[in-house]
Order: C-alpha cells, then sequence, then structure tokens
C-alpha cells in the first residue's frame, strides 16, 4: 500500500512532456515502472527531451538536470578491420586506448569546435593517426585540417619526430591496418576505398552473452547511460538523472552534473562490432554557457568502468 502511494504522489509531482524552449530549463522525469533492479528507468518507448536544450560548461560538457535525455553525436571508427555497428548492438562508454590515445583525444575534442570540417576528412585523419601512415604523405586536404586540430608538437609527432615511435606501430600493426596505411599514404584515392578496408559490411559476431542492448549503465554519480549507434558514424545517446539525485540548485555534492562524451570512445559490450571515437554533437544550438571552476574536478569528464543496470538476476556485467 505505502508502494503504491508513493508512486501516485510521484505521478502527480512529476511533468510528463517536454516543451521547447530556447532557454536551458530543469525537465522534469517521466512516471516510469518499477524495474527488477529496484529503479525507475525510462523504457525504449518512453519520449526523451534533447540533451541540446540543457546549459553547458566553456569546455561543452552539458550541465545536467533531472529527467531522461537524449542526442545524437558524430562518431569515428578507431578499430579498423572490424564489423559496423548493427541494430541490437550494445555499447558502453570507455575512455581512448591504444598508441597516440593523447591525439586520438585531441582530434575528437577539437572536432568540437571545428564544425566546417568534414566528418570524413576528421576520420581519415584518425585512421592514419591509428595506422601509423607516414603523416608527409598524407593528402593536402586531410594534413591541412590536422593542423587545425592538433598542436604543432603533436603534428610534429605524426611526422616521426618520437624517435621509434612510427616504426613500433608499424611493427605491430595488422594486416588491415598495414593495408589502410598503404592506402591512405597514396593520398589519391575515394573514401569509399579507405572505408572497404576499415568498416566491414558484415553482421557483427556475438563473444559474450546475456547483454541487452538496451541495457542503462550506472555511472558513478548515479546516473545513468546507454548508447544506440546507427553506424560507425553516428550514435545516439541516452542519460537518465533520477529525480532526488541533485539538491534545490541542481548541484551533486555541491558541484554541477557534468556531462561530456566528446574524447571518449563507445566500445561494444558483447559483440566484436566498431570501437568508436565520439566526437561533436550532430546538432548544434545557441545555449546558455556555466563558468565552471577548472581548480575543481568535473564529476564526469572520465569516468570510471561503469557498472550495468541489471535488469535480471541472470544478466552479466560487461565492463568487468
Amino acid at each position: 500500500m505505502k508502494q503504491t502511494l508513493s508512486v501516485l504522489l510521484m505521478a502527480i509531482a512529476l511533468l510528463p512532456a517536454c516543451r521547447s524552449s530556447k532557454s536551458p530549463k530543469t525537465v522534469n522525469s517521466p512516471v516510469i515502472p518499477e524495474t527488477n533492479a529496484g529503479r525507475f528507468l525510462p523504457a525504449a518507448s518512453d519520449s526523451a527531451c534533447s540533451l541540446m536544450e540543457l546549459p553547458q560548461t566553456q569546455d561543452g560538457g552539458f550541465v545536467l538536470a533531472p529527467g531522461f535525455y537524449e542526442a545524437e553525436f558524430k562518431t569515428y571508427c578507431l578499430q579498423p578491420g572490424t564489423p559496423d555497428p548493427r541494430p541490437g548492438d550494445a555499447y558502453l562508454q570507455g575512455p581512448v586506448t591504444g598508441k597516440r590515445k593523447e591525439i586520438v583525444e585531441s582530434v575528437l575534442l577539437n572536432s568540437r569546435y571545428k564544425a566546417e570540417i568534414p566528418q570524413r576528412n576528421i576520420q581519415l585523419l584518425l585512421w592514419s593517426v591509428v595506422s601509423g601512415a607516414d603523416f608527409d604523405k598524407l593528402s593536402y586536404e586531410v594534413r591541412s585540417d590536422a593542423t587545425r586540430l592538433l598542436t604543432p608538437s603533436q603534428i610534429f609527432q605524426l611526422k616521426g619526430g618520437v624517435a621509434g615511435l612510427l616504426k613500433d606501430i608499424s611493427r605491430n600493426s595488422g594486416l588491415v591496418q598495414g593495408d589502410l596505411r598503404g592506402l591512405l599514404e597514396l593520398g589519391s584515392s575515394t573514401y569509399e576505398a579507405y572505408e572497404k578496408i576499415a568498416v566491414l559490411r558484415e553482421p557483427s559476431r556475438v563473444i559474450r552473452k546475456g547483454v541487452s542492448y538496451d541495457q542503462w549503465y550506472k555511472q558513478k554519480e548515479a546516473y545513468y547511460i546507454r548508447y544506440f549507434p546507427a553506424s560507425y558514424q553516428k550514435v545516439k545517446i541516452q542519460l537518465y538523472v533520477p529525480g532526488d539525485l541533485l539538491d534545490t540548485a541542481n548541484k551533486y555534492n555541491g558541484e554541477y552534473l557534468v556531462f561530456d562524451p566528446t574524447g571518449q570512445q563507445a566500445i561494444p559490450a558483447f559483440t566484436n562490432a566498431q570501437r568508436l571515437g565520439i566526437g561533436a554533437p550532430v546538432r548544434e544550438v545557441l545555449r546558455k554557457v556555466i563558468q565552471i571552476s577548472k581548480k575543481q574536478p568535473l564529476p564526469s569528464r572520465k569516468p570510471k568502468n561503469p557498472k550495468p543496470v541489471k535488469q535480471t538476476s541472470e544478466k552479466t556485467d560487461p565492463a568487468n
């Protein structure tokens, strides 16, 4: 009886709809049936508000408020030679890994401020970075855009400025990376030719069972994330912030709760599909900017291994 009464009171208190507004606002959480995990989490059929309506920090992170949100982000293949994501592939968030990860992160983060650079050129640059291609042999267009996304020091590294780095990457690259590197160094092939080598047009293979494609992943700040890739070039990210997580000033433990996926990667939870570097939002809008002191750590900038919200006792945790 008490549980039923609390659900009714919550239903009265929450507004079910999202209304468009140019000014940022708090969006009330939808009324959601209780799951087996004992949490109120949005279902696949629930309507989400646009993440783009929220204010952002001076660094581009989204300042969260209670509610259910989503937005689409540009993504990039970071693991050449693996299948394109397919409907039903589960993904979770993680940091960029591998050689030259700092350069990859910089490209992804700086792409947010260079919306005029074609997504294809950014992808070609990232393929050249992860395959160890000779920077000086890349097409003029890719090299030109690289100077707008990277520092002179990073360009120097790509030219082999760090002793042995280029040779080390080349020696340890697989057949796919070697083919891709050779094609990039020709500098005259079509984008489709590069794509044919890097992105396999075949179904991804299940390598771990018991994970739902729409499973929520709980972050250390107690809000939830899930990913729905449309292809290696775009992903829809959904967030759910419980109504009682933030205080009356919309803060978590005295600080704004900030979410910024840019510069990280989406990792397949149970298949061998692409690892996706996350770039700028697909749709840019004017929004309020909240200045946050850089002396204080931002809560969600580099989340640790996220843990999934298990829907049943049989579910497994792909993050472990």
